[in-house]
């Protein structure tokens, strides 16, 4: 519900200038969906939407540039804490080791982020093998994953 909640409101404001919670509020309700200012207000910071300039003094809400950017060590870190149990790498591979049934799922969050070094990932149950462009990515990645699980 939430992802549908969130989806919905990027494609509110991609067609239309929102200025306010409230007309995002609004625009929700005409198509079925019932939200608090809240909730609303959660989902905006979630989705790292900004204020805009929209022409004549008005403001509109607009997905950040950044917002990959920022996500990447908020979305990392929940993955950490929800599933990965240990992390190791040789040469250019970078392997986790999740609880049963999670690496599919962390495996897509890293392919969703923007990590210049990987080339991609294979997910199993219980591990994720992510590619490296180098050694020297590897090691750091690595190095990033085991800082923040701790």
């Amino acid at each position: 519900m939430k992802n549908d909640r969130q989806e919905l409101i990027l494609s509110i404001i991609a067609g239309e200038v929102i200025e306010t919670q409230e007309q995002l509020i609004g625009r929700l309700r005409e198509r079925g969906v019932s939200s608090t200012q809240a909730t609303i207000s959660r989902d905006i910071k979630d989705l790292h939407l900004i204020k805009e300039p929209a022409g004549g003094g008005r403001y509109r809400y607009a997905v950040s540039a950044q917002k990959t950017k920022l996500n990447f060590a908020d979305r990392l870190q929940t993955i950490l804490r929800e599933s990965i149990v240990g992390v190791d790498y040789a040469q250019n591979i970078v392997v986790l080791r999740t609880m049963p049934g999670l690496a599919g799922a962390a495996g897509a969050a890293f392919d969703g982020m923007e990590i210049p070094q990987m080339v991609g990932s294979i997910a199993g149950d219980d591990t994720v093998m992510i590619v490296m462009r180098d050694t020297a990515g590897a090691e750091e990645l690595c190095r990033a994953i085991d800082a923040m699980r701790k």
